[in-house]
């Protein structure tokens, strides 16, 4: 018995994993490079000229670090989401899924400006009571935080 509901744990968290996801959960050293491109290219005709790399080496380890922390930033943020899923489990209805999910398809950087009662309208084709009712949930549950005041309100995850 105990061996079934561990499998159902499991699952569950691999269902919070993948759900939403649309973008590779790693950042490559590659993504890091195509962020700072210009650089890149400044400090590799930089050693060219000079003829001396260890500018060049220096700058591009200290890239290889950077996408080291975002990945490990990445798994903290996954395994936060599967944390978050796990917790409410069965709790939450269909549009608040579906907004929680959206908000976590941001990634690390997450909602820009946070989530507003009309996002979520929009996001869930809600009415804005129920909108409104659902957001006040997710927040009693502790699935979202409230900031601001009257058309200013936005929400964010809760992320530990």
């Amino acid at each position: 018995m105990k061996t079934g509901m561990i499998g159902l744990a499991a699952q569950s968290r691999k269902k919070a994993l993948a759900k939403g996801r649309q973008r590779p959960v790693f950042t490559s050293l590659a993504g890091a490079l195509l962020r700072h491109r210009k650089d890149y290219y400044r400090e590799l005709e930089l050693a060219s000229a000079t003829l001396n790399a260890d500018r060049w080496l220096n700058w591009f380890a200290d890239i290889a670090l950077e996408a080291q922390d975002r990945s490990l930033r990445q798994v903290d943020f996954m395994l936060a989401k599967t944390r978050l899923f796990d917790w409410l489990g069965g709790q939450l209805n269909t549009r608040q899924e579906k907004a929680l999910l959206r908000m976590f398809a941001e990634g690390i950087e997450g909602f820009k400006g946070g989530l507003s009662a009309k996002n979520n309208m929009t996001i869930t084709g809600a009415t804005t009571a129920t909108a409104t009712r659902d957001l006040a949930d997710m927040v009693a549950k502790g699935a979202i935080v409230r900031e601001g005041e009257l058309k200013s309100t936005r929400y964010f995850l809760t992320l530990d």
